[in-house]
């Protein structure tokens, strides 16, 4: 089944390369205010000034096109500075999860080979056991005993000229919860294409003030700053995503900001006075992870005057694919919209696909979601097999994930392809049951995995944490979901744990979960 969305429109002049918005906004309103971040504060036209300076400084130390740079660090105005920087000279960013070993660190390194290295102080010992000093050329620190603010001042100002559309401006590696992360390779075409879609969509633009929270080194982090530059909005950007400085951005006046589920779980569950702090928002945006239902309904009674937004998307296409409007979902016509991603954003076309096959399933069957966008990566980093596994010779990402579109349009993601179960031929899908599940009396969070059966192939089992002091037992968990669950959906089995193990993004890790029931055995998780 094939979904186009519909075209967007905007009175703002086309955005080739990546700097062109910032170029414009800096024309048209130089004096006010584009970015803060802690202490520093720049307008739209000093802005400018600082990345001109940045991309000669760029320039002098050997950055050419094709190059790649890289940052590592908590968020810091750095690393959007070198991206709109080095995009202009035609060389591309790579922002490094600072969550990662040093092990883990190296490999990027090795697979990116960047030129400069801008890290910050606090992570001097990890790019060091990293490697850093043998495998790139220059190192760059950011605060401590800062050599980043005197490399951009000693720069002169220059315009760049190296770069096309079709470049690379982005490195993103993914997330990676199976083996090696791959680096996603982002195009100016593609992220100012998202930055427009995303604009239109969620209603934001030059009276918008954005709360960048979400990690830079993901697209929720680095495309969102883009987001927010390509529509003029002032940004506020955060080192981490804290308590405080999340409360201390929406009292300055932030209108808008993105975050993951478990951020508005934590709100929701501090009380009244952080639900107040939090209702001052125009707009909260979240994704990267399921948002259970009934959470979701908490938000809505929680933030009424609030528009809330769901998004779905992956880092291969630039950040968001689908969304769900504040519109649909306080549409009581349609409450099970709910459950959804949304409505695929302009530009964007979705197909599900029989993953065996690789024919569109029939409308409203589950299969592979697929999707094609100006938004798209153009490919993985030194892995041409891994890319031609992802992306098709006319242009279709492969998602990964198991879904279906109704006849609406909306889309609806049901799984991960590899972390769907098959129990006795037929098809379980973890967040499904995971929406049930949380719903339990006495469930603070609960993940689904398959493990292993001899009779029925594989058994679901729920894995769950439990609200503290609450008293809930496997067989209150087993009892709540056969209640509404077909037989086959519902757990067999039950393990109560502390937390959940995730990735940086928030993502729980079902592979960690699984692994102990499948280590030594044939199937791969």
């Amino acid at each position: 089944m094939m979904t186009p969305s519909a075209s967007a429109g905007t009175d703002l002049p086309i955005a080739a390369l990546l700097r062109d918005r910032l170029d414009h906004w800096a024309r048209v309103r130089p004096g006010d205010t584009a970015v803060t971040f802690g202490a520093q504060a720049f307008s739209w036209g000093q802005w400018r000034e600082r990345i001109l300076r940045l991309a000669g400084a760029l320039r002098a130390a050997g950055v050419r096109h094709g190059d790649r740079v890289a940052v590592l660090d908590l968020n810091h105005l750095a690393t959007i500075e070198v991206t709109l920087a080095a995009s202009a000279l035609g060389a591309a960013t790579v922002p490094v999860n600072f969550r990662l070993s040093a092990e883990q660190v190296r490999y990027i390194l090795e697979d990116s080979r960047p030129v400069i290295l801008f890290h910050g102080a606090q992570l001097a010992e990890v790019a060091a056991a990293a490697g850093a000093d043998t495998l790139v050329p220059r190192r760059i620190v950011i605060g401590g005993d800062d050599e980043y603010e005197p490399f951009l001042a000693a720069g002169q100002p220059d315009e760049g000229a190296d770069a096309g559309p079709d470049d690379v401006c982005l490195v993103m590696y993914t997330s990676g919860t199976t083996g090696r992360p791959k680096g996603a390779q982002l195009t100016h075409r593609g992220v100012n294409a998202h930055g427009a879609a995303c604009c239109a969509a969620m209603s934001l633009g030059a009276d918008s003030t954005i709360v960048v929270a979400m990690p830079l080194f993901h697209v929720g982090g680095s495309s969102y700053a883009q987001v927010g530059i390509h529509g003029g909005a002032r940004m506020i950007l955060l080192r981490e995503p804290a308590p405080a400085a999340l409360f201390g951005a929406v009292a300055s006046g932030a209108t808008h900001t993105f975050i993951v589920p478990a951020i508005i779980h934590g709100i929701l569950a501090a009380g009244e006075q952080a639900i107040a702090a939090f209702s001052g928002l125009k707009s909260i945006s979240y994704g990267a992870a399921p948002m259970p239902v009934p959470m979701l309904r908490q938000a809505l009674d929680a933030w009424p005057e609030t528009d809330l937004v769901q998004v779905y998307g992956m880092t291969e296409i630039s950040g968001v694919a689908t969304l769900l409007t504040a519109e649909a979902h306080r549409d009581s016509a349609h409450p099970e919209r709910l459950a959804s991603g949304g409505l695929p954003l302009p530009g964007v076309e979705v197909r599900v696909v029989d993953p065996l096959t690789l024919k569109d399933v029939k409308p409203g069957d589950r299969g592979e979601i697929w999707l094609r966008s100006a938004q798209e990566m153009r490919g993985y980093l030194n892995k041409p097999r891994a890319t031609a596994e992802a992306k098709t010779a006319d242009g279709w990402i492969r998602s990964g994930d198991i879904g279906r579109v109704d006849d609406a349009g909306f889309v609806y993601v049901l799984d991960r392809v590899k972390d769907m179960i098959i129990t006795g031929g037929e098809n379980v899908y973890g967040p499904e049951v995971e929406s049930v599940l949380s719903a339990c009396p006495g469930v603070s969070e609960g993940a689904i995995i398959g493990i292993p059966d001899e009779r029925w192939g594989e058994a679901v089992k729920a894995v769950v944490v439990p609200v503290p002091g609450a008293e809930v037992s496997a067989a209150d968990v087993i009892a709540f979901c056969r209640a509404r669950l077909a037989h086959y959906q519902c757990p067999t089995s039950v393990d109560f744990v502390e937390d959940l193990p995730r990735n940086a993004t928030g993502k729980v890790l079902k592979r960690a979960l699984r692994e102990p029931y499948w280590a030594g055995r044939e199937r791969v998780i």
